[in-house]
């Protein structure tokens, strides 16, 4: 493949400027992940287990409160993991109230009993009716239950892993996946942006897009049970997040094979996370219990400058939103972090793209988002026919 090298410089190395599926060599990848976790690269970590940095959420919380730099250090640590580590992390007890998971799986099966006759598509990488699927399940939970959708979305860790890999801004969608007993395992992959393309159509991009997808996206997932490892929690093969031709080798015999060898898996409790890096190697496992149906939210977050995945109408979901988050306000039932985290999850937090002859940058680089509206509005109190309004308004002025 042709390569870029510096003429001033000629015995730089050089490197390819496009990536081939014919120059993927399974040594490559077995070098990077044989690489160890160094326990002095993520201090924090309650343990590490099979080079799997694991956080205790409830001694990361003591320590966020008692510190108010701890939050950078913290979020510094996840990032290096991501990128240079081992490209995963599992948060313990992220979700520590139990009654608001349980409530949140009683809506979303109610969301799968209403479109299972509908035959909605099933998994990207397992057999269709190996599993249940809600696609979009963060706009159905929100217009479903919004009280409900606050509780769960104010979660402290599901934010602060989304800043720490991609700064504010940030847009989160969802999918649930339930599986019952017997379905299949995945097939290892990645994930969103070329982790959707075949190898041919990822061939197509100059090697530093490959370097910049996973930097678009943030995978997760939290547990809605308790996940055995016969249950089939995800597998994954930490440290292939480093390896350049990743986005090629997904249909290659010998790399899912050396994959199924070499892959680890973790047992979760329901309210544990997991979050990593999109380029690194995974596949859900299959669920060989006899009764669990293993069922997690799937969390994708993407970037203020990427594109998600899924369409999501921000607009509505921040209607429905709106009267319960101004409730909690005015009761004092929500603090203005928390308020914060609800409203990144729904809101629109990037003033772009808009239409800058009806929605100018008036007092500043960039008109108000979306996100900073809906915040004003709850701040000083707005009715919610005046804050629908103002969505009224801002929708007109992005129109082209």
């Amino acid at each position: 493949m042709p390569s870029t090298a510096c003429p001033a410089h000629p015995t730089y190395p050089a490197y390819p400027a496009y990536l081939s599926a014919a120059d993927a060599r399974l040594e490559d990848l077995q070098q990077l992940v044989n690489q160890r976790t160094d326990p002095r690269c993520c201090p924090h970590a309650a343990q590490i287990a099979d080079e799997v940095p694991i956080y205790d959420c409830a001694s990361m919380r003591e320590q966020l409160g008692a510190s108010a730099d701890f939050r950078q250090t913290l979020m510094s640590e996840w990032a290096w993991i991501w990128q240079q580590g081992p490209g995963l992390i599992v948060l313990k007890g992220a979700l520590p109230e139990p009654e608001i998971i349980d409530a949140v799986t009683q809506r979303f099966q109610e969301i799968i009993a209403r479109e299972r006759s509908q035959q909605h598509g099933g998994d990207h990488f397992a057999k269709a009716g190996a599993n249940d699927r809600i696609w979009n399940a963060l706009e159905k939970l929100c217009l479903l239950d919004p009280g409900l959708f606050a509780r769960y979305y104010s979660n402290d860790m599901i934010a602060l892993a989304s800043q720490a890999w991609l700064g504010p801004g940030y847009q989160i969608t969802s999918q649930v996946n339930s599986v019952r007993p017997g379905g299949a395992a995945q097939t290892p992959h990645r994930d969103y942006h070329l982790g959707f393309c075949t190898a041919e159509q990822a061939e197509r991009f100059p090697a530093h897009v490959h370097q910049l997808s996973p930097l678009l996206t943030l995978q997760g997932a939290v547990a809605h049970v308790d996940m055995p490892l016969e249950s089939g929690p995800t597998l994954y093969l930490p440290h292939s997040q480093k390896y350049r031709h990743g986005y090629l080798v997904a249909q290659r015999t010998d790399f899912r094979d050396y994959f199924e060898r070499e892959r680890v898996q973790l047992p979760l409790n329901k309210g544990d996370a997991v979050f990593f890096n999109p380029a690194l190697l995974h596949a859900a496992g299959g669920n060989r219990s006899v009764s669990i149906q293993r069922m997690a939210n799937l969390l994708q977050v993407s970037s203020a400058f990427g594109r998600a995945m899924e369409s999501v109408d921000r607009p509505a979901m921040m209607r429905a939103l709106y009267p319960e988050l101004l409730a909690q306000v005015r009761d004092g039932r929500i603090d203005d972090a928390a308020l914060a985290r609800v409203v990144a999850a729904c809101a629109e937090g990037y003033a772009f793209p808009t239409n800058l002859d009806r929605d100018p940058p008036l007092g500043g680089l960039a008109p108000a988002s979306p996100q900073a509206v809906t915040l004003q509005a709850l701040r000083e109190g707005w009715p919610a026919e005046q804050y629908q309004h103002q969505l009224d308004l801002m929708a007109e002025r992005r129109q082209s």
